[in-house]
């Protein structure tokens, strides 16, 4: 199963997972609510998938800032990961191989 980690403790978790451009989305319903917070000044827009929002995660001290993102309207080419989240590098992913543009 997916696990999204950051040091050391599962953030997010779930074999519902989709992937896009290597990236893992996880459900909403997957993640740990009690180490996200919403990133507020951020956003980057991507030409094909809409307006991204970026969440700060924080487990046992440790900040990454920026670390995940959702997209909570995105186009309709993407509507599929609409209010997934997924994670840059910072964030290690296990228990799943990363793979096509559009994999499930």
């Amino acid at each position: 199963m997916p696990q999204a980690l950051f040091n050391g403790i599962v953030i997010a978790e779930s074999d519902e997972t989709v992937v896009v451009e290597g990236n893992h989305y996880f459900p909403p319903e997957s993640i740990n609510q009690e180490f996200f917070s919403e990133t507020q000044s951020y956003n980057t827009t991507c030409p094909w998938k809409g307006l991204a929002s970026y969440y700060d995660v924080e487990v046992e001290g440790q900040r990454a800032q920026a670390v995940a993102w959702t997209y909570r309207d995105p186009s309709q080419a993407a509507s599929n990961i609409k209010d997934h989240v997924a994670f840059y590098p910072k964030v290690r992913i296990e228990g799943a191989p990363r793979r096509g543009l559009f994999s499930r």
